[in-house]
């Protein structure tokens, strides 16, 4: 279990001094547990350790996705403090629906990108403003508009820790977390009340930011990068290229790292170089631009990606 990387996750999601829920579910048996504690006592090494102990017994860590008012004692709506977060749980079809999301203009930038199991997602924006009912409707809307978990609208949602692992896969899966966005989001930055059901939608009518092409220009992109590759081009130059001309994408340089590196590790699987391997090249290549406590697990799911591209067996 990674404690930075839990750390850096929950100091992003909560404040000082806020009281949070803190989960443990697990599956067979079944056994649930949940405490209320401070989010300075879950950053604790003490307790961060008695949460790897029991994630290695098969208990899945979760937090409740909003902070709950002090002295609360179970985690229901009227505990809760104020909306914190929205979120989007991708349970199907995860890379192209978080590669829909990421390039449309009906949403802001993800504050968080947890991959949570095997082309699995929870995407998260941090809020402001937002009351319960207004919270819900739009949890609904983007259910909706990107092929979410419809059953995960209500406001006292749990949320993966990342640096944790999912116990309900073989072998099993470690949470990790990208962060494309650290803004702060409000009601009128998400237009979803015109946005088509993704079950009803054809690619024509997605509204993206990108202009009309004869393919997506995400797709371009990808061709070109895979070439330039090929071609010899140098990882880091590419990825400023990548991001100057995406300066339409809210987050250029999170797109150019990530288009830049899912690309070289695919082609890496494909030259026979080891996973191993392939997360440590990664590593080393953004260890200056990505904080360390999240760059090991960054690489590690990038390279899982890469291998499910090509239908190959993921890392353990």
């Amino acid at each position: 279990m990674n404690f930075e990387v839990a750390r850096e996750f929950l100091t992003r999601s909560f404040h000082p001094q806020e009281t949070i829920a803190v989960l443990q579910r697990r599956e067979a048996p079944t056994k649930v547990t949940q405490r209320i504690v401070s989010l300075e006592t879950v950053l604790t090494y003490r307790y961060l350790a008695w949460l790897s102990h029991q994630n290695a017994d098969g208990m899945n860590i979760y937090v409740g996705a909003n902070p709950l008012r002090p002295g609360s004692r179970k985690r229901t709506k009227e505990s809760i403090a104020c909306v914190r977060h929205l979120y989007l749980d991708i349970d199907a079809d995860g890379e192209a629906r978080l590669g829909e999301l990421l390039d449309s203009d009906s949403v802001p930038t993800p504050n968080v990108v947890l991959s949570t199991s095997p082309n699995k997602y929870q995407v998260l924006w941090c809020v402001d403003g937002f009351d319960f009912e207004t919270q819900e409707s739009t949890l609904k809307q983007l259910s909706v508009a990107f092929g979410g978990d419809p059953a995960c609208t209500d406001c006292n949602r749990v949320l993966r820790i990342p640096g944790f692992v999912n116990c309900k896969y073989t072998p099993q899966h470690v949470v990790s977390a990208q962060y494309p966005s650290s803004k702060v989001w409000t009601s009128a930055d998400f237009r979803l009340a015109e946005v088509e059901p993704i079950a009803e939608r054809t690619p024509a009518s997605i509204s993206v930011r990108r202009a009309p092409s004869k393919g997506s220009s995400s797709e371009n992109d990808w061709a070109w990068v895979c070439g330039q590759l090929k071609n010899g081009a140098e990882a880091m130059q590419l990825t400023r290229d990548l991001a100057s001309r995406r300066s339409d994408k809210p987050n250029p340089l999170y797109y150019a790292q990530r288009t830049v590196d899912v690309a070289s590790a695919k082609l890496w699987v494909i030259g026979g170089i080891p996973s191993e391997d392939i997360v440590t090249m990664l590593q080393f290549r953004r260890e200056l631009e990505i904080p360390a406590r999240t760059c090991a697990s960054r690489a590690r799911e990038i390279t899982d990606t890469a291998l499910r591209m090509l239908g190959r067996r993921k890392i353990a």
